[in-house]
């Protein structure tokens, strides 16, 4: 998508920082929410917020771009992406009943190490080797960010499983906003396809008070407006002007953010292991992401 300004590498990699600091504080959004609301009814709210916020960038986006048209073809592979986006959310969003914000964050996070393995197994993709490796320390980060596995909750559970989800919203959502051209218009039709499904789903399950919405306006605000729609658009704008293995450095923070936000507003605290398997994960994250164009980097010849 291209804008009449441009933005400077650094510039855009604060950018994508601040994108980081807004999804990784969500997750304590999240987590205090729920003391008045019901999961769905928090999910459909913040969805139809985010996908207000986000709607008028994607009639820009349809402006900018009138030749890109998304069509039949692109309809089932959109349809996947919401109903993955939907699941790994929901599953995410009743795993923080039980589970701490800071396993919260890196247990998601494993969607990263995730999505390579998925493409190797389902659509006999070539994904490179360092996947393998960051698969093995990934599994440590997580024994020890459980305390053990006897240790480690439904919640965690959850976050794993939804880390599946993410990662398939992940290749799917890649495939039709590559053959598109319209990735912000995808990201709309998911943030409505999730808000209104939960909506319906929590009139049967959860009872609406205005005093609770009320309570909890701030929390909607947050993980709606600032981590669904600026912090999406901030995403979507700034790594047109900065390189791939920057933007993984950046928006791989988000991890790291929720477990300060965690410590900070929360007072969750980790013990010496659950902090190192907490750095093998992100380790994991940044092994996956950064790797293989820091090993193209090396193996490009310096021209004489």
């Amino acid at each position: 998508m291209k804008y009449i300004f441009e933005m400077t590498r650094a510039s855009a990699n604060i950018l994508l920082l601040m994108a980081g600091l807004i999804w990784g504080i969500a997750f304590v959004t999240q987590s205090t929410a729920m003391e008045s609301l019901g999961p769905l009814q928090f999910t459909a709210m913040r969805f139809l917020l985010a996908a207000l916020v986000v709607i008028p960038f994607a009639l820009r986006e349809r402006r900018v771009h009138s030749t890109r048209k998304i069509s039949k073809a692109h309809w089932p592979m959109i349809f996947i992406v919401c109903v993955s986006f939907t699941l790994g959310t929901v599953l995410q969003q009743f795993g923080m009943l039980v589970t701490s914000v800071t396993n919260a964050g890196f247990l998601t996070a494993v969607y990263v190490v995730l999505t390579p393995i998925l493409v190797k197994v389902f659509f006999k993709g070539h994904p490179n080797f360092l996947v393998w490796p960051a698969s093995i320390i990934t599994l440590l980060g997580i024994y020890l960010l459980g305390g053990g596995l006897t240790t480690l909750n439904m919640g965690d559970a959850f976050m794993l499983i939804c880390a599946f989800f993410w990662a398939l919203q992940m290749i799917y959502m890649g495939k039709a906003a590559t053959s598109s051209g319209r990735p912000i218009a995808i990201a709309a039709l998911q943030f409505t396809f999730i808000g209104v499904v939960t909506l319906i789903i929590s009139f049967f399950y959860e009872t609406y008070t205005l005093q609770a919405i009320q309570d909890a306006w701030f929390e909607i605000f947050f993980a709606g407006a600032l981590s669904g729609g600026v912090a999406f658009t901030f995403q979507a704008f700034a790594q047109q002007w900065t390189t791939p293995s920057d933007a993984a450095i950046m928006l791989s923070s988000e991890a790291l953010f929720a477990a300060l936000a965690a410590a900070f507003f929360l007072g969750e605290r980790l013990p010496f292991a659950g902090i190192f398997g907490c750095a093998l994960i992100f380790g994991s994250i940044l092994l996956v992401e950064v790797g293989p164009h820091f090993i193209k980097f090396r193996r490009t010849p310096v021209p004489e």
